[in-house]
């Protein structure tokens, strides 16, 4: 394909990163993973390794799989009956399987904050929202609360325009705000990875910029598993990108070369708008 593609934010992935294997320790990986709502077979033998550290933005059409894989991560699946797993999520080093039985869904839900489409404050104060997840594990001690919370929110860009308002709702916060609040609730238990569902879809194009500027960022502390539609998006800010089609991960690689030199078929027509 010669067409060239967007470039990476500022350079962000290195020509010499061509492969998964050139990027470091791995975070986390994927390894055989089917998932079935009821009967339907929704994810297919989903292999994918996702590197300490990056940006890992999953693309593909709506209804090909993305949220599902997403949403494993941190059992949100567990609440309907009916749904079930196959295969593994092992997070690194500490070679967890999330999917274990044995394994307490909180507990993940916990190592791996999420956050989703649209912004979801709870009905409390600002600081309570992002106190909440430091709450469950019964953290309560004032000043710790306190320094954590200023942690949580500075990590998510928001600090400087809500410290003189922390006890107000967070109803108040505008919604490129709240989502970044939500960021920040999710951050605040100090999470391996964070999810990120489409978490621009609902905002206009300033309050998507701060996003992306924040996702930047936070990569330098917090693994990032990101879902997008928008192809320039996972461009501007992700180190690697999987296209997924059907339930199946059609393939993989560093963002750099993914959209300039796609090695599937099926990748080079979504890429360029025939797809289907």
């Amino acid at each position: 394909m010669n067409e060239s593609r967007p470039a990476t934010r500022a350079g962000a992935v290195a020509a010499s990163r061509t492969d998964y294997a050139s990027s470091g320790h791995l975070k986390a990986e994927v390894r055989g993973l089917n998932f079935f709502y009821g009967q339907r077979h929704a994810l297919k033998n989903v292999e994918l390794p996702i590197p300490e550290r990056t940006v890992t933005a999953l693309i593909g059409p709506s209804g090909c799989g993305k949220s599902t894989l997403l949403r494993c991560f941190n059992r949100m699946h567990d609440l309907y009956p009916g749904n079930r797993y196959e295969g593994e999520i092992v997070l690194q080093p500490s070679g967890v399987n999330i999917l274990s039985p044995a394994v307490d869904p909180m507990e993940m839900r916990l190592r791996t904050g999420m956050v989703f489409q649209k912004p979801n404050p709870f009905p409390k104060s600002i600081y309570e929202n992002v106190a909440y997840g430091l709450r469950l594990r019964f953290v309560n001690k004032r000043s710790l609360l306190e320094e954590r919370v200023e942690a949580a929110l500075r990590s998510a860009a928001l600090w400087d325009e809500v410290k003189d308002r922390l006890h107000q709702s967070a109803f108040k916060l505008s919604g490129g705000q709240q989502q970044r609040l939500c960021v920040a609730r999710a951050l605040a238990t100090g999470p391996e990875i964070l999810l990120l569902d489409e978490p621009t879809s609902a905002l206009d194009p300033i309050a998507t910029s701060r996003i992306e500027d924040m996702i930047f960022t936070l990569k330098e502390q917090v693994t990032i598993l990101m879902v997008t539609h928008n192809m320039e998006q996972a461009a501007r800010v992700a180190d690697f990108t999987a296209f997924m089609y059907l339930g199946e991960l059609v393939e993989r690689g560093a963002t750099s070369q993914f959209f300039q030199n796609p090695q599937n078929e099926l990748t080079e027509k979504y890429l360029t708008g025939s797809f289907g």
